[in-house]
C-alpha cells in the first residue's frame, strides 16, 4: 500500500453529509478474483454499538448487492472532484454488463482486512459488515419518501463497522 497511511477512525476529519451526498462514493466488494463497486449517495457515518460505522443503502437488483452479501468486507472509496464524470459512470453502467473497474482505468488494491479499494482515491473507509435490514414500506413514518420508490423497490440496509481509514498520501 505504497502511497497511502492508514489511520484509525477517530483520526480523520471527514464530512460525510458533503462526501456522499455531494461528491458520492463508490461502494466495492468482492475478491481477488471478481470485484464489482457502484456509486452511491445515500448513507452515513456515526457511532453505534461502542463502534465507528457506516451506512449505506443498495437495492436488491444491484449487481453489487450480490457482492456485498457474498462478503464481509466492503469498501466506501472517495474521489477528489475531477472523478465526479468517472462516478457517473460507476452508476449508471451494470457490471451484469460489462467490467467496470477494468474499463474504467481505476488501480484497485487489497485493503488490510481484505477488502479493495482504488489509488485514485482520496480517502476509503474499509468496513465490516454488522447489521442489514430491508427496508419495509411499513417501516415509513413520512410517507412523502415514497416518492423515491414508486416500484416499491426498496433499498437494503447495511451497518458497516469501519475497520480502518486509507488516506491517499500523494493524492
Amino acid at each position: 500500500m505504497e502511497g497511502f497511511r492508514i489511520l484509525k477512525p477517530s483520526e480523520i476529519v471527514f464530512d460525510p453529509i458533503t462526501s456522499i451526498g455531494e461528491e458520492w462514493m463508490l461502494i466495492t466488494a468482492g475478491n481477488e478474483n471478481r470485484l464489482n463497486a457502484m456509486t452511491a449517495s445515500w448513507g452515513g457515518t456515526g457511532y453505534l454499538w461502542n463502534k465507528p460505522v457506516v451506512f449505506i443503502f443498495i437495492r436488491p437488483q444491484r449487481y453489487t448487492f450480490e457482492f456485498v452479501e457474498q462478503q464481509d468486507i466492503f469498501t466506501c472509496s472517495f474521489f477528489k472532484p475531477e472523478y465526479k464524470k468517472l462516478l457517473n459512470y460507476f452508476g449508471t453502467v451494470s457490471g451484469r454488463d460489462e467490467d467496470k473497474i477494468a474499463v474504467s482505468g481505476l488501480t484497485p488494491f487489497a485493503t488490510p482486512h481484505g477488502g479493495y479499494t482504488y489509488k485514485e482515491a482520496h480517502i476509503s473507509m474499509e468496513c465490516r459488515k454488522l447489521y442489514s435490514q430491508d427496508l419495509t414500506l411499513q417501516g415509513f413514518t413520512d410517507q412523502s419518501i415514497l416518492r423515491h420508490y414508486p416500484q416499491h423497490d426498496f433499498h437494503k440496509m447495511y451497518a458497516g463497522e469501519i475497520l480502518s481509514f486509507i488516506e491517499g498520501i500523494s493524492t
